[in-house]
Order: structure tokens, then sequence, then C-alpha cells
């Protein structure tokens, strides 16, 4: 019998054959790519020349060695954007729920962005963006 949803009572809706569908196509999705994987292996050529070993930079030739130091300012930098980055999708929420979070919500922001405000200041102050050392 095909009740709508608000007739049924939570029982029947959270019931483990409502997730089976779920599971079996999961299954089938993982034997699938599993199979897949397995008959490329087994009927691709499998020819290892010195070509095929030689690692490949977009045609570029490669020269010098992989393991040599490297500036930590790009690392750096790298980290404080997605530190702020990240910064940024936490107001997403606050937009969205703005009205319903009053003024209490709206201190708790400013009070987020004055943490960061703090962090950015001191990341200016030891001179983690100058790159003329």
């Amino acid at each position: 019998m095909n009740l709508p949803l608000y007739l049924l009572s939570a029982n029947e809706i959270n019931s483990a054959t409502n997730y089976l569908p779920i599971a079996l196509q999961l299954l089938f999705a993982g034997g699938f790519v599993a199979l897949m994987i397995f008959v490329s292996s087994w009927v691709g050529p499998s020819r290892q020349t010195s070509d095929k070993l030689e690692s490949f930079a977009s045609g570029i030739e490669s020269h010098g060695d992989a393991r040599s130091p490297m500036a930590v300012k790009y690392f750096l930098i790298a980290i404080l954007f997605v530190l702020f980055d990240v910064e940024v999708i936490f107001f997403y929420p606050y937009a969205v729920n703005f009205k319903s979070l009053g003024w209490n919500g709206f201190f708790e922001v400013v009070l987020f962005v004055a943490f960061f405000l703090v962090g950015f200041i001191y990341i200016i102050k030891k001179g983690a963006l100058k790159w003329e050392e």
C-alpha cells in the first residue's frame, strides 16, 4: 500500500528496507569499479619501455633534483590563504540566518572577525608577508 509520507509513522519511514536500494547501488557501483580495473589490467598491454617508465612533466624535459630546498614562504602564503579562505566560508550560514540570530548573532560574528583581525595583525607584525628576506 503506497501511503503519503505524512500518514506513515516514524518506524515505517526509517525501516531498514528503505535503505536496501541504496546499499545495493553502492555494492553494484563498487563491484563495477573493481571489475573494470581488473579487466583493464588483464586485457590491456603491459609492456614496460624506457619511455613509459620516465616521469612525464607536460612535455618539458626534467632537469635537476626534485629534492632541492624550496623557500618556506610559498607554503606559508598557501596556509594563510587557506586559513582566511575558510574564515569566509563561515560567513555563509550567518548571512542566511542573520535575521533569526538577531543582535546576539551579530556580536558573535563581530567577535569572530576580531579574532581573525588580531591574527592578521600578528602575521603582519611578524613579517610573514614580506618577500625581501
